[in-house]
């Protein structure tokens, strides 16, 4: 049993030490074994030290790695979400841009049409207007003047008068 505990606490540590004073072969063996001894504790603590930190650096890279990815998926949801946000806000103005065109189109519907009516009207008062005009065109001055309410007028008839300068002729002869 006790020699169970030696091989187990000091079996590596005593048979590498024992190794290295049969290696150097120092004048104080003892002294040089037992340095030796303090040495290899303080290197296998060291080792196990470093080997915590590798194992704590480690756990720390992979929580780094899980939240840079975390980081990421946040970026990307971000981007998807700005992305929806501009599709939903261009769906809007197109939609705004069709109902306003729509409106315009209505409105350029209504203004045809009372221009078309406007236009009719006013091509049914000119074809009137033009009726009337060429029918009072040919009709007489007497036949104006016969309607009911037209002053009446009597026809004059021009007769050759002698014109002024023929008159002006005539008094200077005379003189």
């Amino acid at each position: 049993m006790e020699s169970l505990y030696l091989h187990k606490c000091l079996g590596t540590c005593l048979t590498q030490g024992l190794a290295e004073v049969a290696r150097v072969r120092p004048v104080d063996p003892i002294e040089f074994l037992a340095l030796w001894m303090y040495k290899y504790k303080e290197n296998v603590t060291m080792e196990e030290q470093r080997q915590k930190e590798m194992i704590d650096l480690e756990h720390e890279r992979e929580l780094a790695m899980m939240e840079q990815e975390m980081l990421e998926r946040l970026k990307a949801e971000e981007l998807l979400f700005q992305q929806q946000q501009l599709a939903f806000q261009l769906e809007l103005e197109m939609q705004e841009k069709e109902k306003q065109k729509t409106e315009l189109q209505a409105v350029e519907e209504q203004l045809n049409k009372e221009m078309m009516s406007n236009e009719s009207s006013a091509r049914g008062k000119e074809s009137m207007q033009s009726l009337e005009s060429t029918m009072d065109n040919a009709k007489t001055l007497a036949e104006i003047s016969d309607r009911y309410g037209a002053p009446n007028l009597s026809r004059v008839e021009e007769l050759d008068e002698p014109m002024l300068s023929d008159v002006a002729l005539n008094i200077d002869q005379d003189l």
